[in-house]
């Protein structure tokens, strides 16, 4: 696994950056105030026998600090870990752009785009 990147970096375990880069959908309520995220990982590093009882929670970590979640959910395709989903909350306007500029730091990191379906 990739040592840690505070420029905009996803870690399960505190100081390991995940390389597998999510893929991720946001919904939010009709008045734009709350709203969630859904990242699903396919087959992410965290997963392998070696690191797999390490994850506490996800960490979105960027240089105002980090978000924290801890809606962390294997998926397991006959008995073997396949894949993680991950689901991050916010309650606020003030959360919800807090997390777009940690989401855009991350896609310029990651050489991300974004679209609006």
């Amino acid at each position: 696994m990739a040592k840690a990147n505070k420029t905009g970096a996803i870690q399960f375990t505190r100081g390991v950056d995940e390389p597998v880069v999510p893929d991720i959908k946001l919904t939010r309520s009709s008045d734009g105030r709350t709203g969630r995220a859904l990242f699903l990982f396919d087959q992410p590093e965290i997963m392998a026998p070696e690191t797999w009882a390490g994850i506490t929670g996800m960490f979105m970590i960027d240089e105002e600090g980090e978000l924290v979640t801890r809606e962390v959910n294997a998926r397991f395709v006959n008995g073997k870990p396949s894949a993680l989903e991950v689901t991050y909350i916010w309650k606020s306007e003030e959360d919800f752009e807090r997390f777009m500029r940690f989401a855009k730091r991350y896609a310029a990191c990651n050489g991300l785009g974004y679209s609006q379906n």
